[in-house]
């Protein structure tokens, strides 16, 4: 994907990994500030947190360590059910 100012929402959900509903969740809940254009929003660069393949910072992975942390710790016998299923 070209590096440009701004981006359709569909752009930035690949960027960001995610569906096009959530952006439209994170633009509604103020998470993710966008310009309405017509029917269609853009999403200035500089909002969008980092681009995929980009490095990730120290806080990023101490925020992904802790969400996986805690969905082992309520889920951990679930997953395993589920592994255990697939098998």
């Amino acid at each position: 994907m070209p590096d440009k100012q701004y981006y359709s929402t569909s752009e930035a959900a690949k960027i960001l990994g995610v569906s096009r509903i959530a952006v439209f969740n994170r633009i509604k809940k103020g998470q993710l500030k966008a310009a309405k254009f017509g029917r269609n929003y853009l999403i200035e660069k500089d909002q969008l947190p980092q681009k995929r393949g980009a490095p990730l910072s120290n806080r990023d992975k101490e925020l992904i360590n802790k969400a996986v942390d805690k969905t082992i710790k309520e889920y951990g016998q679930t997953l395993k059910l589920l592994a255990n299923d697939q098998s």
